[in-house]
């Protein structure tokens, strides 16, 4: 009982002190510590948004201290916002008589929204200071931000005051169709890389039209936002080799947020959705990334969807899922999906060459290959594959099985795998007798078949799939097959590599 209530005691100090209010300050005397001297607030667009961004403030005097003034030094016409220990001040711009104890530090947390106009028209820049403090004992930080000009595109309000909105099925969903014609754009179905582009909602390209995307296009897509393509309508990626580290002539489908901490943060936008009946889809040189579903094909009008050249990356759902499609895809590389790199399911007609498929998603529900010829809940049920084929390709993850093959009876389900490196360990057992899986001893499905090697990618976190001469996929592809340069123009040499890229030395480690 005693313990108790001398825990008691000391508990009701601790809170008291804790809630005093009352400690005398003398004036700071210009000798605050600070984390940072300059904080950079990375590269937003016109008008979005930044992350948040921290300073600690440190008083290591004796003295619990009172800072007279905390403000912007462009005062409540500046751009940037501050909350300092909680307290928003006078429009998040000037905090007076801010107290700080002794050995004791403080919180400010900076965020900005700023437009173009606002940033030199030299380098673009947006910069201010935050002053601590005044005359002979003022302190500064620096704030610096890079504001990049875009090409905003986004639905618009109607006359009666709803915002423009997208029939899908019979639903209506967000967003607007691109219009060819448009008084401020110009051409909305032509994307070039003069400007970036920022997308809210979902764009759509009407029926009977064709977007294409010029080579260097940069188009972002806000949170809930994507691509879609209407029955009869074209989607053209024309990106092309880039020879330096920028990718100047790729085309690159990102989020919206440039700050490094969402570089590679999945699901940050939609998809890019071809729909049922969309038609005569072409796409070279393409990045996908960060995206929920980076491509989602459907029923694409019996013509066939050409993938060249093309990486999709950080995927929180699949990578591409294909249902009753039909697509050739050569020189791909996909990464890192919450389910699926690759999904062609519900039937349809493949043909994949070259192609890297690798998923190491911290879920024993991920592969980096899913093949079938159903989906649960559709009418009819099960549909046709008519041609599953896997040409020099890499399949492969951090889960003992990264293929999965999924046969209902009712519709045909043609597979064939050749020259193919593929992790199936089978540790269960479970697929021991099970004949979608005979990699050895089934000439009809798989040829030349090497099982649960090591690739030995550069750097997976980082997307790089690159292989060196120690891959076990080095010089095992047939050269029936071969593609005569790989994913970033370099030439094969015969017998080529599997997978997307040709082998070169790995940089030295830093």
């Amino acid at each position: 009982m005693r313990q108790f209530t001398f825990l008691f005691f000391i508990g009701f100090l601790i809170a008291l002190s804790s809630c005093r209010t009352d400690f005398e300050t003398v004036a700071s005397s210009g000798d605050l510590k600070f984390s940072r001297d300059t904080i950079y607030l990375d590269t937003v667009f016109t008008n979005i948004g930044s992350s948040t961004y921290t300073l600690k403030v440190y008083n290591n005097s004796k003295n619990d201290i009172t800072i007279p003034t905390i403000q912007l030094g462009k005062g409540l016409n500046s751009k940037y916002r501050m909350t300092v220990d909680g307290m928003l001040g006078n429009q998040g711009k000037i905090f007076n008589n801010v107290n700080l104890l002794a050995k004791d530090s403080l919180y400010i947390f900076i965020e900005t929204t700023a437009n173009i106009a606002d940033a030199s028209p030299k380098d673009f820049l947006y910069i201010d200071q935050i002053l601590f403090d005044g005359g002979t004992n003022l302190q500064k930080v620096e704030l610096v931000t890079l504001i990049q000009d875009a090409i905003f595109l986004y639905p618009k309000k109607n006359a009666d005051g709803t915002t423009e909105t997208l029939p899908i099925g019979k639903d209506e969903i967000y967003g607007f169709y691109l219009d060819e014609n448009d008084p401020v754009n110009g051409n909305e179905l032509i994307f070039t890389n003069k400007k970036p582009y920022v997308i809210y909602g979902y764009a759509a390209v009407p029926s009977k039209k064709t977007v294409t995307f010029n080579p260097g296009a940069r188009v972002h897509f806000h949170a809930f936002s994507g691509l879609i393509l209407a029955s009869n309508a074209a989607l053209n990626v024309n990106g092309t080799i880039s020879t330096t580290d920028k990718l100047e002539n790729e085309v690159i489908f990102e989020g919206d947020r440039l700050e490094p901490d969402f570089a590679e943060v999945p699901g940050q936008w939609g998809a890019i959705w071809l729909t049922d009946g969309s038609t005569n889809h072409k796409i070279d040189h393409l990045t996908i990334k960060n995206a929920t579903i980076g491509l989602l094909v459907q029923n694409n009008n019996g013509t066939t969807v050409s993938i060249k050249n093309t990486q999709v990356y950080n995927s929180s759902n699949y990578g591409i899922l294909a249902q009753t499609a039909k697509i050739n895809g050569e020189n791909l590389s996909i990464n890192n999906a919450g389910l699926g790199s690759l999904a062609c399911t519900y039937g349809g007609d493949y043909k994949f060459t070259h192609c890297t498929l690798n998923n190491n998603w911290a879920s024993s529900s991920q592969v980096a290959l899913l093949v079938s010829n159903f989906y649960i809940g559709a009418v009819p049920e099960v549909k046709n594959l008519t041609a599953a084929t896997f040409n020099n390709c890499i399949i492969y993850g951090s889960y003992s099985n990264e293929m999965i093959l999924n046969r209902k009876t009712g519709a045909t389900f043609n597979y064939q795998f050749n020259n193919c490196l593929i992790k199936f360990n089978n540790t269960s057992n479970q697929y021991t007798n099970d004949p979608l899986y005979q990699f050895t001893t089934d000439p009809v499905h798989y040829n030349g078949i090497i099982q649960n090697m090591d690739p030995k990618f550069l750097n997976i976190t980082q997307n790089k799939l690159n292989i060196d001469n120690s891959s076990a996929a080095f010089a095992k592809g047939n050269t029936s097959y071969i593609i005569p340069v790989d994913i970033i123009g370099n030439a094969r040499t015969t017998p080529p590599d599997l997978g997307a890229y040709q082998n070169k030395p790995f940089p030295p480690k830093k």
